[in-house]
């Protein structure tokens, strides 16, 4: 068996933790941890939808990604102050919002908006797998809170499926799960993965860093993502059974 730097084995997640109901102020809130890698996620519940959807009869979920200037070893300038979104998190923005919409019956939400803000407080790997695992657990409790509120009916089924993501990688020639900063930059195939809780797949984005990969390893990959989506769907599950 492959041990790594920090003795897992290659199929092995790092130490996952989700703390639902992290911020009092929004709608829903999930503080997610990937061992190093730590990513606040809020959801902000508004009625009422973009103009090109004004009378549609349906709802909008949307993403705002970003990484805190001391989330990395070195401090970088904030976007906002650069005055321009960088192509890396305008990309990963659009991914998240994707990946939740892919569980959402936007016509049970009716005429109202959620934003999801992901905000990367430490990054060591998989920010992005991490930032839509941890959106889905503020997105059910912004949910759960509108029917509190009365702005959704109890019985209103908006969500269709839980999604979760996980990084998967070729390193040194063996198919490794949930890659760390110090395994990603190395990797010959990095992959992220993006999942249902019923096993199907949202998205897959794939890149051979080296060689190409093979089919077979392909497939080694995806199995090996798989089995990381579905511990961490128990994981959601166990999460918002949780009282706040």
């Amino acid at each position: 068996m492959t041990l790594r730097a920090d003795g897992r084995s290659a199929a092995q997640l790092r130490d996952i933790t989700i703390t639902r109901g992290w911020s009092t102020q929004a709608e829903g809130s999930a503080l997610i941890e990937f061992g190093n890698t730590r990513v606040l996620c809020t959801a902000s519940f508004t009625q009422g939808v973009p103009r090109w959807l004004k009378g549609e009869g349906t709802g909008w979920v949307t993403a705002e990604y970003a990484m805190l200037p001391r989330a990395t070893n070195t401090r970088n300038s904030r976007e906002a102050v650069k005055g321009k979104v960088s192509g890396r998190t305008h990309e990963i923005s659009r991914l998240i919002g994707r990946s939740l919409r892919a569980v959402v019956d936007t016509k049970q939400l009716g005429e109202n908006t959620i934003v999801l803000d992901c905000d990367v407080l430490q990054a060591d790997g998989g920010t992005r797998t991490a930032a839509i695992t941890g959106a889905y657990v503020a997105l059910a409790e912004a949910i759960e809170w509108a029917r509190g509120e009365k702005i959704l009916k109890v019985n209103a089924k908006v969500l269709t499926d839980s999604v979760a993501a996980i990084s998967v990688g070729i390193i040194d020639g063996t198919p490794m799960l949930d890659l760390p900063y110090e395994e990603d930059v190395r990797a010959e195939t990095d992959m992220n993965v993006v999942v249902t809780g019923s096993g199907d797949f949202v998205e897959v984005q794939g890149t051979a860093e080296g060689a190409p990969f093979k089919r077979d390893e392909l497939d080694a990959l995806l199995d090996l993502a798989l089995i990381g989506t579905t511990e961490l769907a128990q994981i959601q599950t166990e999460t918002l059974k949780k009282s706040k």
